[in-house]
């Protein structure tokens, strides 16, 4: 089941296009994508994962009803972790240490049930 989720995002990823940029240094000090409508900031210390979604302007989306899944490289083997709700961020944290800039993807699904990505390189 694990695998076949990660064929279908490799599959998923490969078919994005690739205008899509990564920001370094966002408002939290992580890296910022796009993820369909929104913007996905990535922060990573040690073991913590923390991402923070904006809106296309760059304003706070009111996170509540959100979750995602990191899909993070470490030590060449994919990562996979559950990020909650709480404040104003997604959380969670890996039984791992993660690098501070991770490759991996982001997904996040909002109270609808729509999901985007977000691939840093």
């Amino acid at each position: 089941m694990i695998r076949g989720s990660l064929v279908f995002i490799a599959l998923l990823l490969a078919s994005m296009p690739a205008a899509a940029h990564e920001v370094l240094n966002g408002p939290h000090g992580g890296r910022v994508v796009e993820a369909g409508t929104h913007h996905v900031e990535l922060v990573v210390k040690a073991k913590a994962v923390d991402v923070f979604v904006t809106d296309a302007n760059d304003k706070t989306v009111p996170i509540a009803g959100y979750k995602a899944l990191a899909i993070l490289t470490v030590g060449g083997k994919a990562q996979r972790i559950e990020l909650a709700a709480r404040d104003d961020r997604l959380t969670g944290t890996s039984p791992l240490d993660l690098p501070d800039s991770p490759k991996g993807v982001v997904q996040i699904t909002s109270p609808d049930g729509k999901t985007a990505q977000g691939r840093y390189h």
